[in-house]
């Protein structure tokens, strides 16, 4: 009787480690020197802000954020950019509200403006990049276009769209409105003036449209 000799099977080859992906970790660090840009903003103010204070909150090297950013105005700047597109994400709109009531919308959008300018979370950081862009024309530039800019087309666009609808005059100068809207809501809340509220908002909105 014959036997079948035994053959020990191999065995299996361990896994490989699955190899860390660099892209997901400079995502992880790059969040984390953003947030930790707009806590200590709001901590200790824009002139105590250092590169160090924040590479030390974000768990990071000093060089691992110069090599994405020239200066912590750049971090700002880039760390209320991913604010603001946290809240445009949250809010799930990527343009005003269009009721068919202008008046009512606009002062929607600009209450919600007012609350983001109470907000301690929004109002450090614009100050800071505010009082920055004044000194530093080429940061003050990049301000307006990456953030300043997007949010005047989408009013400039809503009033477009009314004045399609015949609810303003055909030659109304759509920056200009846009301008006049913003202008003493931002001089009040920069300025502390008086309180910013909704009412003042309101009112903003009744004077534009002639409404008041």
């Amino acid at each position: 009787m014959s036997r079948t000799p035994h053959v020990k099977t191999p065995e299996a080859a361990p896994a490989e480690a699955k190899a860390p992906d660099p892209s997901r970790r400079s995502d992880r660090s790059r969040r984390a020197i953003l947030d930790a840009a707009l806590a200590l903003v709001g901590e200790v103010g824009y002139n105590k802000l250092t590169i160090e204070a924040i590479a030390a909150r974000a768990g990071v090297g000093k060089q691992t954020i110069y090599r994405w950013w020239p200066s912590k105005a750049a971090v700002l700047l880039d760390a209320s950019l991913a604010l603001a597109g946290d809240a445009a994400t949250a809010d799930g709109r990527t343009a005003l509200p269009d009721t068919g009531d202008l008046a009512a919308d606009l002062k929607q959008v600009l209450r919600a403006t007012v609350d983001e300018f109470n907000d301690p979370a929004y109002d450090a950081p614009l100050r800071a990049l505010t009082a920055a862009g004044a000194t530093d024309p080429e940061l003050g530039a990049r301000f307006t276009e990456r953030l300043l800019a997007p949010q005047l087309a989408l009013y400039e666009d809503r009033l477009r769209s009314a004045r399609a609808a015949g609810q303003l005059a055909g030659g109304a100068d759509l920056r200009l409105m846009t301008e006049m809207l913003l202008g003493p809501l931002t001089y009040r809340w920069l300025l502390r003036t008086a309180p910013l509220t909704h009412a003042f908002a309101d009112a903003l909105v009744d004077a534009v449209l002639g409404t008041a």
